[in-house]
């Protein structure tokens, strides 16, 4: 498949209208009549009530479990593993058009120029696994760690020889290519020599099950033990989980994920059929991982030594976590005995034990309030100011859940401090000051604050045709208010494209700088289908918008006023703006 050349954004807008994202999801999901929408059991999370919804009017889908949604774009993205430009090529297919790429007439003479990284490294893992088939002594330091020839062939397990000639095999890809995809390191003097020797080589697979690049192991003595592949095009070791793709690929609905340490660990837990362990790539958590995690499945056990090394990584963990949590989701942590890691700990006790451990892990509130509890001395009121005052700093970062509501109750009881002077004292720690009281909204409100422009802009995503009742994009502009320049480029998207459903505005938006924001908006769903209830609401917007502008205007008129004298316009600006907020108090 060329991957050459950008896809027109007017072929994918052609693709989605003639594409119904009912055949779509429904070939691979079944699918129930449920009024005006489709129902189904999401296939991204595990639930025992349907809370996936399909659309056919807007072709976009939603899940009120896990939160997922959009278009049958990103239902194949997600479903199938494909990058964007391969969903849309697999959408194609299915109408039996060909996907028209722009400036692709060169596309084959830069191909030879430019090799695929992710070829190169699928050659090299191939070859570090050939080697391993020829060296006895790598075999029996497999065999001693008491791997299994079937779970080192499941993981693409491999070896880079002491003599490694890596860059030798691969030479037709150049050295320059050979650098940049990690597997080759040019010193000060130019020369350029493999960078993995006499090193268990484990590949590093992607969610697609591309290697993306390589972790190394060395045998015998010597340092560093472990040897990651640098950063590079396709590896960024912040944002990727070592076994995450084989997990994935063992069953398409997990449960929970288990984020250990070590590859060894991962591989050694699957031998025993404990299949859904991960591994961070030499780094501490980062809220990228958690993210990932947390869209995954809804339980999340992360498992650390019992050491001070094993406490400061989780509680790092804790800390990334806590923006990133909602009420249908669990994390937990699990502390193995001093010494043991999840590779001796399952072969010590056998898969049962180990799951029984895994299964009765601590809460991530209680890992938070004992952690709080070992730092301060609980038994002066000093020591419980002192933990209330941290506790608040970690709850401050949460979104408003129910969770956190609970979590300042145990505080609460903890310090011995009435609930509203808990409640107070976040608010202050808060970084936007603000604390709200949880509601029922659905999945995605809880990310972002309502104002009259997000509201308007969710709207009209969801009913392009309010565009028809909506102020101009250059009216729009002159608000000059935070949000008008999306609010004005959504009108001018469906202006062009008056048939534009939600689904072909979501792609519109994608790789844009809007698109983080588009997309959490396009949660937020009308509370009813009533088209002339939700162009009340959608004029209501448009009025608080006005006013909003308005009061923005007088404000900065007056305080021009006090340092400056104002010209002719801007007096009679400010009479017109003074008149119009008298007639409208409390705006």
């Amino acid at each position: 498949m060329s991957t050459a050349g950008r896809i027109p954004r007017e072929f994918i807008d052609q693709l989605l209208a003639r594409v119904d994202i009912i055949d779509v999801v429904g070939s691979r999901v079944p699918l129930k009549k449920a009024g005006r929408e489709y129902m189904a059991c999401c296939p991204f999370h595990n639930e025992k009530t349907p809370s996936f919804t399909v659309s056919p009017t807007k072709q976009f889908y939603h899940c009120f479990g896990c939160g997922v949604h959009g278009s049958a774009i990103s239902f194949l993205m997600e479903y199938e593993h494909l990058e964007y430009p391969e969903a849309i090529e697999a959408l194609a297919r299915t109408i039996g058009v060909p996907v028209p790429r722009e400036g692709a007439e060169d596309a084959p003479k830069r191909k030879r120029k430019d090799p695929n990284l992710y070829t190169l490294l699928e050659d090299a893992a191939v070859w570090f696994q050939s080697q391993l088939k020829q060296n006895p002594d790598a075999i029996g330091y497999l065999q001693q760690r008491g791997l299994s020839g079937k779970i080192s062939a499941r993981f693409g397990l491999g070896y880079a020889p002491a003599n490694s000639n890596l860059g030798r095999e691969l030479r037709q890809y150049g050295e320059d290519k050979l650098v940049a995809s990690g597997m080759s390191i040019r010193n000060d003097a130019g020369r350029v020599y493999d960078r993995f020797r006499e090193r268990i080589m484990f590949p590093i697979r992607d969610r697609r099950g591309r290697v993306i690049g390589f972790g190394g192991r060395i045998i015998g003595e010597g340092t560093p033990k472990y040897l990651n592949s640098p950063e590079t095009d396709v590896f960024h070791k912040g944002a990727e989980l070592y076994g995450l793709f084989e997990a994935r690929n063992d069953t398409r609905k997990l449960e929970r994920l288990l984020v250990v340490e070590g590859y060894m660990d991962v591989i050694a837990l699957a031998q025993y059929g404990i299949t859904y362990a991960v591994a961070t790539l030499g780094t501490a958590t980062t809220p990228e991982h958690i993210r990932q995690l947390l869209r995954l499945v809804p339980e999340v056990v992360f498992c650390f030594d019992g050491d001070r090394a094993g406490r400061d990584a989780a509680w790092r963990a804790l800390e990334n976590a806590l923006p990133e949590l909602r009420d249908d989701k669990e994390i937990r942590f699990l502390f193995l005995p001093q010494g043991e890691d999840p590779d001796t700990q399952v072969r010590s006790i056998g898969k049962e034990a180990f799951e029984a451990q895994v299964a009765t892990a601590l809460t991530l509130s209680g890992y938070l309030l004992a952690g709080l509890k070992e730092r301060f001395n609980i038994s002066t009121k000093e020591g419980k100011a002192r933990l209330l005052n941290d506790g608040l700093k970690l709850l401050s970062t949460m979104p408003v859940i129910l969770f956190r509501e609970q979590i300042l109750g145990e505080l609460s009881t903890l310090t011995d401090t009435p609930l509203e002077v808990v409640q107070r004292h976040l608010k202050k720690n808060s970084a936007d000051g603000i604390i709200s009281t949880y509601n029922q909204a659905r999945q995605g409100d809880q990310d972002v604050r309502r104002t009259p422009i997000r509201h308007a802009i969710a709207l009209l995503l969801h009913n392009p045709i309010l565009v028809e009742v909506a102020d101009s994009a250059e009216q729009i502009l002159g608000y000059d208010l935070p949000g008008t320049g999306l609010l004005a480029a959504i009108i001018e998207n469906i202006e062009e494209n008056p048939h534009i459903h939600l689904a072909g505005l979501l792609e519109r938006f994608r790789q844009t700088e809007h698109e983080g924001v588009v997309r959490r908006l396009s949660n937020w769903r009308p509370e009813t289908d009533d088209e002339a209830v939700i162009r009340l609401e959608f004029a209501d917007c448009l009025q608080q918008i006005r006013r909003q502008s308005r009061q923005k205007q007088l404000e900065i008129l007056l305080h021009r006023g006090q340092t400056q004298v104002l010209t002719e316009q801007e007096r009679s600006d400010l009479a017109y703006l003074l008149l119009q907020d008298y007639k409208s108090p409390g705006a």
